[in-house]
């Protein structure tokens, strides 16, 4: 059999030459596609004027969080440089190292944030045109057209994630005075910076976007379809503006972000673990450039018909997700037929002294490394259909929710919960067999390419989730523009299904973000020079324990959060309907702005405390007491974030299609009725579940293992305790960044019980002096 040139001799341009076709390859797609969604109309001026609205909101959002996370970026790349210039890790002593790490973190962050940006963009002008499809071309166009909105973002992810950092590997590759090997494992250390800077904008778009949409959503909900009993998206409610705009600033951008993370981050992992080898190297950046020209294909192969079931919907997704998969394998098995020749040198290790390792048999390891990718992409294949059981109305969990509701919220609410919880059960089985047997065939470096062969497809998977508040924001503008019943009920029917895909897409994240995680922790433990990690240890085993603790605190932190800034909308929503003459009979304009802002200012000042413990956690742990101990806290960290976070998404999504299930087929006698109550509420419990706190785990998990890596070469082989009182600095951040933000934010409460037109920010107001101001 015939090879291609052998990578060990191959120049490190060749190395990411595929992955910077096929990244290229998605920016043409995406320009095709924004093309294409551009000869959709956009419906009436009303119609407009509430998309152009919600466009203006999502803007105004990410320009104030970007503002801020300026800040942090701009205080960690001065870090980053100063760290890695006064102790460069490398052999030569490079003192360019620091520049290297600075520069890949501040592209990571860059790419990230833009990748969100452009995704947000496209999702609010896609919105708009799908109620227009759903209007007059009905439910197999009104899908097409929110699936095109949704792949512009996928193969804007894919795309950006894949082109930045194959360019960047190869940047970090010039100027090394090292050999070959050696240059290629210190060219990854410096894009462990690139992974920073993605997971820290992930992880504060997932956060302070989670909370956004969340608080607009649970005040909008409880005011007007509780409270004042008018439907939802009603264009009376003045918090449904900032409930739309929230679905494209979490959903899309929130989810973009995250997903881009993920994405580089399980490269990042496998190449990290190939020991300087170039073909191993290579193999992570090539899974994925082909996994996006299997993305384009699978593309195409998405559609339905009219009038089609939530089964059939769900098929028409389906398809993508199948054509791209089995495409992706094809063209695996002809990278590693033609890389593991029998002529090729692999060195799969190294000895006890560090020296290479050269395998005998490359043509059966290469067939192995293709046994792990084909294991990563069925396990999130498996585990997307487990969340969709668990979450779907089609199928008895969901169903048994809204039965629940008979006897009221609480027993929605404890059913529920037990869901959620039983829902671990196949994800957890699904992931640990994959794990086993990745680890069998290729070792650490099995595993994390099986989560860069779960992650292969993602331009295609990643449009099916972002379809999601495309079709949601689709629904709400033909409400609020007062549009034909049958066009919300059409909208109605891909919102369901934007439920699904959304808990599906949510589920898919979890796992590749588990398996990515572990893969770091392990890249972590080798460049951290931890040998072995004594379970029975005191200080492992009170590591394990605190990083258990700190998914809990996290998802409490955003929760409470959420409440708060909840709690501000209800005031405002409460106070514009008890003092705007003419809101309730709809002859007067609600001020949709004010909602706006304050979700903007309450999502923003939210996401500092999370985010200031999940950076330092890391740093606390592996500076105060060292490597062994961080170890330690990462696995707890994983181990309970994992079960936290495929509950809260699963639970949050069944409640929310419980509610759909009586809307939408008229279960339990339809809407308005007792049964439908209890149901909102528990879909309003549910919503910081699945669309805050839930998501935002796995981004935790990912950034404190990806952190640990960045600092690994400056820590390795420190004792226990060894340099303990600089860990002391990062503490003190803790502290302060604690009692700073309690005395800014969290002093200032509000009394929702007060008199609703006397209550405005928890002060006593006049209700003559509230009317005169409106």
């Amino acid at each position: 059999m015939g090879s291609w040139p052998n990578p060990p001799t191959a120049n490190p341009i060749e190395l990411v030459s595929l992955s910077l076709a096929a990244g290229g390859l998605a920016g043409l797609m995406v320009f095709w596609l924004q093309r294409k969604l551009k000869t959709a109309p956009r419906g009436s001026d009303e119609m407009n004027k509430l998309s152009d609205l919600i466009a203006s909101g999502a803007r105004s959002f990410l320009k104030t969080e970007y503002f801020y996370l300026s800040f942090f970026v701009s205080v960690f790349f001065v870090f980053l440089v100063a760290l890695y210039s006064a102790d460069p890790p490398t052999a030569a002593n490079d003192r360019l190292d620091g520049i290297r790490m600075g520069g890949c973190f501040l592209a990571g962050a860059g790419l990230s944030a833009l990748a969100g940006w452009l995704g947000m963009a496209v999702a609010t002008d896609a919105n708009v045109r799908t109620t227009q499809a759903a209007d007059k071309e009905g439910l197999a166009k009104a899908l097409r057209v929110a699936f095109t909105g949704g792949a512009v973002m996928g193969f804007t992810v894919v795309g950006l994630g894949l082109f930045g950092l194959s360019l960047f590997f190869y940047l970090m590759t010039i100027n090394r005075d090292e050999d070959e090997r050696l240059a290629l494992v210190y060219a990854m250390d410096s894009l462990a910076g690139f992974g920073f800077g993605a997971s820290s904008i992930a992880l504060f778009a997932r956060v302070a976007g989670g909370i956004y949409t969340k608080a607009a959503d649970v005040g909008a909900d409880l005011v007007g379809k509780v409270e004042m009993d008018i439907p939802e998206d009603d264009p009376r409610n003045p918090a449904v503006i900032a409930d739309n705009v929230g679905d494209n600033v979490g959903d899309v951008a929130g989810m973009g972000a995250d997903l881009f993370e993920s994405f580089v981050g399980s490269i990042i992992a496998a190449a990290a673990l190939a020991n300087g080898d170039p073909t191993l190297v290579m193999l992570p950046f090539w899974v994925a450039g082909a996994g996006i020209f299997a993305s384009v294909a699978g593309y195409f192969a998405v559609g339905t018909k009219d009038g089609a079931s939530q089964h059939q919907l769900l098929f028409a997704l389906h398809k993508g997700t199948i054509v791209s998969g089995i495409l992706v394998l094809v063209f695996v098995a002809i990278i590693i037929s033609q890389s593991f020749s029998d002529g090729s040198t692999i060195v799969f290790d190294t000895d006890e002294n560090g020296m290479p390792m050269p395998v005998t048999d490359t043509e059966k390891l290469g067939w192995k490394i293709f046994s792990c990718v084909v294991i990563g992409l069925f396990a999130g294949i498996l585990i997307g259909q487990a969340t969709e059981y668990f979450t779907s109305y089609s199928y008895w969990p969901t169903r048994s929710i809204t039965e629940a509701g008979v006897t009221g919220p609480a027993t929605v609410i404890i059913q529920g919960i037990g869901i959620g919880m039983i829902s671990c059960v196949a994800p957890v089985i699904i992931l640990v067999a994959t794990i086993f047997g990745c680890n069998a065939l290729a070792g650490g470096y099995g595993i994390a390419l099986s989560a860069v062969g779960m992650l292969s497809t993602l331009g295609v998977t990643l449009a099916t989730d972002a379809y999601g508040p495309i079709a949601d924001n689709a629904g709400g503008i033909a409400e609020m523009a007062e549009l034909e019943e049958r066009v919300r009920e059409t909208t109605d029917a891909l919102d369901a299904l934007g439920n699904t895909t959304a808990a599906t897409g949510k589920g898919f994240a979890i796992g590749s973000a588990v398996l990515t995680s572990l893969s770091l922790l392990t890249a972590f433990k080798l460049k951290a020079e931890v040998d072995v990690v004594d379970i029975t240890d005191p200080v492992v085993l009170a590591s394990v324990l605190f990083g258990a603790m700190l998914p809990f605190l996290f998802a409490a932190l955003t929760m409470l959060s959420v409440q708060k800034a909840a709690g501000a909308i209800i005031i405002e929503v409460r106070r514009q309907f008890a003092t705007i003459e003419g809101l309730r009979e709809g002859t007067a304009d609600a001020d949709s702005d004010k909602c706006v802002a304050i979700s903007t200012q309450s999502s923003v000042e939210e996401m500092i405390l999370p985010g200031v413990y999940a950076v330092m956690a890391p740093f606390v742990i592996g500076i105060l007491i060292g490597p062994k101990a961080l170890t330690g806290m990462l696995g707890g960290a994983i181990a309970s974030g994992m079960m936290l976070a495929i509950m809260m998404a699963n639970a949050g999504g069944a409640w929310d299609n419980s509610k759909k299930y009586i809307e939408i087929e008229g279960a339990c006698g339809g809407k308005g009725t007792d049964t439908h109550k209890a149901c909102v509420v528990g879909d309003t419990v549910g919503d910081p579940f699945k669309d805050t706190s839930g998501p935002a785990l796995n981004i935790l998990i990912k950034l404190m293992s990806m952190i640990s890596l960045v600092i690994a070469p400056i820590i390795a082989g420190w004792g226990d305790w060894e340099m303990w009182y600089y860990g002391l600095i990062p503490i003190a951040i803790c502290v302060i960044a604690t009692i700073v933000v309690w005395k800014c934010y969290w002093s200032d409460t509000q009394d929702i019980s007060a008199p609703i037109e006397k209550t405005v920010k928890g002060e006593e107001v006049d209700e003559e002096a509230a009317k005169a101001e409106e």
